[in-house]
């Protein structure tokens, strides 16, 4: 979870030193693809080998990967190095919780989740906070090295749990399955990254993408054990709350990833004054999702609360898309993280709702699979929600090339690069980098209206 987070304050900064701030949301996606693709993987190897074995496995992977993802000199070798991590960081929560599972007692499993969620929201929240001050203080490798105390640590204390050994059985995993859907996502986000110069290889990669999404449901229906239980899937509940955890992640990571990058470019911020402004947005997330889960277990209502969290979410996003120039004159640097801050507590509404309703509504037999399928789906959605609403803010500012360098060096050394320009220019150059990021909310705003229809229209009413 600090991985996750502790990087966001600190694209800009590596975006500066790469010099390729269109492609900085790979740091991002491509870590998030690795991890989702790895992740059933260790829990199937962790049932078979060993769930300690296999964690010590991904713990030293992960680490390994940091100290590769601080040594990296390009933006390519970084992002190799980030699909590495994503392979260690893939089984780090799916088998902490199995490893929590078969180590606590029963009666002791709701204590041992709350301090497990109190260590998330911890994380989470404090995760931007840590990033821009080691960033500002060390520079942006730090984010990475300081994975190393945290899982030499985590070692340290998985070394002393007792282990179990597993059960032996390897052949049933749904590898064909596998290997589909992740040539079903990968083409998908290289060619999202691509619409700003519409390529041949970019059609290539959708049409890539769409035969493997084809043979992808051929192999789950006829897969043994496959790796997406579509018997689930196909009723209207099961596949609306998969597609809110979609969106849910496609909104926060969006965001998260955007934010930092307007802050430096349009305000000036520093690493650590990013860092600060980010801490808003990550906390209020969790806040609107600790209050959603209260109000479902007060009142027994599921659907409602998301419907009218995800439309509220919807107009305040729409209303940051059109009002951050007025907002920022007025409130300065501080207004666009205070008016994403109230939106976020809106938008936490969504997530709890979807895996309340895959719990509630899966029967005991595949509730693990279920369980999983909305982490997944999470994972997926933030993968190419986030590659979409860049590729929105490079498009509407590749519309012209100059304006396109004049931001990348307003990312690189703030909004003070402008000044050296003719009053013209600036006020032309300011007008198109406002619109740049009013068609990348916009377009966050799609995945939050997304998911109001979605929860309107949830079957699921009650408990």
């Amino acid at each position: 979870m600090v991985d996750g987070t502790i990087i966001t304050a600190a694209l800009p900064a590596m975006a500066s030193e790469f010099g390729d701030v269109e492609r900085v949301s790979w740091v991002v996606a491509s870590y998030l693809v690795a991890s989702t693709v790895a992740a059933p993987v260790y829990g199937r190897l962790g049932d078979a080998l060993g769930r300690r074995r296999m964690l010590l496995l991904a713990l030293a992977l992960f680490v390994t990967a940091s100290v590769l993802c601080a040594l990296a000199h390009s933006l390519l070798t970084l992002v190799g190095a980030r699909i590495l991590q994503g392979f260690g960081g893939g089984g780090l929560m799916v088998l902490s919780q199995a490893v929590l599972a078969e180590n606590v007692a029963r009666h002791q499993l709701g204590r041992a989740q709350g301090f497990m969620a109190a260590v998330i929201v911890a994380s989470s929240t404090f995760g931007p906070v840590v990033g821009g001050a080691l960033t500002q203080a060390f520079g942006w490798p730090s984010v990475f090295l300081v994975n190393l105390p945290l899982g030499l640590l985590a070692m340290v204390l998985l070394v002393r749990l007792p282990g179990r050994e597993g059960s032996g059985e390897r052949g049933k995993f749904d590898w064909p399955g596998l290997f589909l859907f992740a040539g079903s996502v990968v083409p998908l986000l290289l060619a999202l990254e691509q619409l700003q110069r519409i390529e041949p290889t970019t059609l290539l990669g959708i049409g890539v993408s769409l035969v493997c999404l084809v043979l992808l449901g051929r192999q789950e229906r006829r897969a043994a054990q496959p790796l997406f239980p579509l018997d689930l899937l196909r009723r209207p509940a099961m596949w609306r709350a998969n597609a809110m955890a979609a969106c849910s992640g496609a909104l926060l990571v969006s965001e998260a990833t955007i934010l930092p990058i307007h802050l430096r470019a349009v305000d000036g911020a520093s690493a650590g004054e990013i860092g600060l402004m980010m801490l808003p947005l990550t906390a209020t997330v969790g806040v609107g999702s600790l209050i959603t889960g209260r109000l479902v277990s007060r009142t027994g209502r599921v659907a409602i609360f998301p419907a009218v969290g995800q439309t509220a979410a919807a107009l305040g996003l729409l209303l940051v898309a059109f009002g951050m120039g007025p907002v920022g004159a007025v409130l300065g640097p501080w207004g666009l993280p205070a008016m994403l801050a109230v939106v976020a507590v809106f938008q936490g509404s969504a997530m709890p709702v979807a895996q309340i309703t895959m719990q509630s509504q899966s029967p005991p037999a595949m509730l693990g699979a279920a369980s999983a399928s909305v982490q997944l789906s999470r994972s997926v959605g933030s993968a190419i929600g986030v590659t979409i609403a860049m590729a929105v803010l490079f498009v509407a500012l590749g519309r012209n090339a100059a304006i396109a360098d004049v931001f990348a060096d307003a990312v690189r050394h703030g909004p003070a690069a402008l000044a050296s320009l003719p009053e013209a220019s600036r006020a032309s150059a300011v007008t198109h980098i406002q619109g740049g990021f009013s068609a990348a909310f916009s377009t966050i705003a799609l995945f939050a209206i997304a998911n109001a229809v979605l929860a309107w229209t949830l079957p699921v009413r009650r408990l």
